[in-house]
């Protein structure tokens, strides 16, 4: 009986596929991004160190129209060397090999030296950013220097995305879990309900954003923290801002 009268299941179809051909053209592709990123790193530090000598004084005197064109390089490389560095961080995580130093670590000394990094960007848009936190905030088990590039990450996504002359708001406050929740809250335009479940995908960006980049940072951040036994997620209304949220363990 083949089912003419009435449905019965008759067995199963099994279907094996030999995928080694695709896993080693991704191993081969992980291998490449690293070589072509490690050799790019190089010369585009080299250029920066060139760009920071053409501006120094003792070089020599430049006009205005020299110093906008320098200034235009400087941006351009520092654009090259941001995603030089985030393919670098992606190959490491895709091959599993997160170099990983969790010890007790000072929130506060962590949000500071993210807020130094991106206070020129902050300042060049007459933004305001204000932070609010707990005190006598507990240590968390972190690896400060990774968490301290989310951090840098995450604030530089909202720099881009703010308006000139309006704020952005930073906080770390303790959750009912005993964790420590970090927060960092902006008011652009924010992402629509539709893009909120792709935002931490590898290479996503959201459609018309008009933003260069590699669509790599949300997706290293969120390696990084769960990789740390944390969670991140975000929280936005389209029109009204968003805001980024992740913990780690006290």
């Amino acid at each position: 009986p083949a089912g003419e009268t009435q449905s019965q299941h008759i067995g199963d179809v099994i279907l094996l596929k030999n995928i080694t051909a695709f896993k080693e053209l991704d191993v081969a592709k992980t291998n490449f991004i690293a070589t072509v990123s490690h050799e790019l790193k190089t010369p585009i530090s080299s250029l920066m160190m060139s760009l920071q000598l053409l501006e120094n004084e003792k070089t020599g005197t430049i006009n205005e129209a020299q110093k906008q064109l320098i200034e235009s390089v400087k941006e351009d490389s520092g654009r090259l060397l941001k995603i030089t560095g985030e393919l670098l961080n992606f190959t490491q995580l895709d091959t599993g090999n997160i170099q990983l130093s969790i010890k007790p670590s000072d929130p506060q000394k962590i949000l500071d030296y993210a807020l130094e990094a991106v206070k020129t960007q902050a300042e060049q848009k007459e933004l305001k950013i204000t932070v609010q936190a707990s005190p006598q905030l507990p240590a968390v088990k972190a690896d400060a220097e990774k968490t301290a590039w989310v951090i840098v990450n995450l604030l530089t996504n909202a720099i881009r995305y703010s308006p000139e002359k309006s704020e952005i708001k930073v906080g770390i406050n303790k959750t009912e879990n005993a964790d420590l929740k970090f927060s960092i809250q902006d008011f652009g335009n924010g992402i629509e309900e539709k893009y909120l479940n792709k935002i931490f995908d590898r290479y996503f960006q959201v459609p018309g954003s008009h933003k260069s980049g590699t669509g790599l940072g949300l997706a290293i951040s969120k390696d990084f923290i769960e990789a740390q036994g944390g969670k991140i997620w975000v929280e936005s209304s389209y029109g009204s801002g968003s805001t980024f949220y992740f913990t780690l363990n006290v």
